[in-house]
């Protein structure tokens, strides 16, 4: 196996709740109060849709705007599902010139890649002018075509990852573990601050599906742990290959600008 190479759940595809548009001769993020699934992908008009864009279209009622997704997690350890830290990228070449936790971080500097104190955005020189970001990657299945693949959200905004990282963390105590069998949704949920300026701004929540108590959905992940047993599927093993591939990094791989969702605050 290859050295410093982190392994990570395979992607079939990004969800998004923004779009990039060239203005000018300049390519700007939009904000967007939908979800959109794509394809890896890109033509000449942006990213290319996936099947499953529209296929959840259809059956959302054939709306316009698609707000939800069902999906599950492929891991019972919330971290492996929603890796979250905070990345400066060179604007040129977007790859990551430094990672960390707002304790210790990896920096590449002129004598080579170092360990250093992370004293997070707003005590570093390095993060001035809003150049580093919190950065957080939530991987899901949508459907059952392919167990281990999933679909991956990226977004630098705060509500999105304090919000993603606080069910996963909580769905997984209430279960009793059982985090990758629950039946969960993806919702798109919009607020108004102060610092927006009353502008609404979007960001991303995980709840059980709809129609759905927590009661049911823990009763449902209950009755699909049981059949993975009977059929043989080890969800511990699977969590303990992720983690491993994981710990491979020595830093994180290049940023796919214009596929993150950018919030106000």
């Amino acid at each position: 196996m290859i050295k410093g190479l982190a392994i990570t759940p395979p992607i079939l595809g990004r969800i998004s709740i923004g779009s990039i548009v060239e203005t000018n001769g300049k390519r700007l993020p939009v904000k967007e109060d939908f979800f959109t699934i794509t394809s890896q992908v890109q033509g000449r008009n942006g990213w290319l849709n996936h099947p499953m864009n529209e296929a959840l279209r259809k059956k959302s009622g054939g709306t316009d705007k698609l707000r939800s997704i069902p999906v599950r997690v492929l891991f019972s350890e919330p971290g492996l599902n929603l890796r979250a830290e905070y990345s400066l990228f060179d604007r040129q070449t977007g790859r990551p010139l430094c990672v960390g936790n707002g304790e210790t971080c990896r920096r590449y500097t002129k004598s080579g890649l170092q360990s250093l104190p992370c004293p997070s955005p707003d005590g570093c020189e390095l993060a001035k002018g809003g150049a580093c970001k919190p950065y957080g990657r939530l991987n899901v299945q949508i459907g059952d075509e392919d167990e281990l693949g999933s679909f991956i959200f990226r977004t630098t905004g705060f509500n999105s990852i304090r919000t993603l990282a606080a069910r996963l963390s909580y769905y997984q105590a209430v279960s009793g573990n059982l985090l990758a069998c629950l039946p969960l949704e993806l919702r798109l949920r919009g607020k108004s601050t102060t610092m927006s300026h009353r502008s609404p701004i979007y960001y991303v929540d995980l709840t059980v599906r709809e129609g759905m108590s927590l009661e049911a959905a823990i009763a449902t992940a209950r009755e699909t742990d049981q059949r993975r047993r009977d059929s043989g599927y080890d969800q511990v093993a699977l969590d303990t290959a992720a983690a491993l591939g994981l710990r491979l990094q020595k830093f994180r791989m290049r940023r796919e600008c214009c596929t993150f969702q950018i919030e106000s605050i």
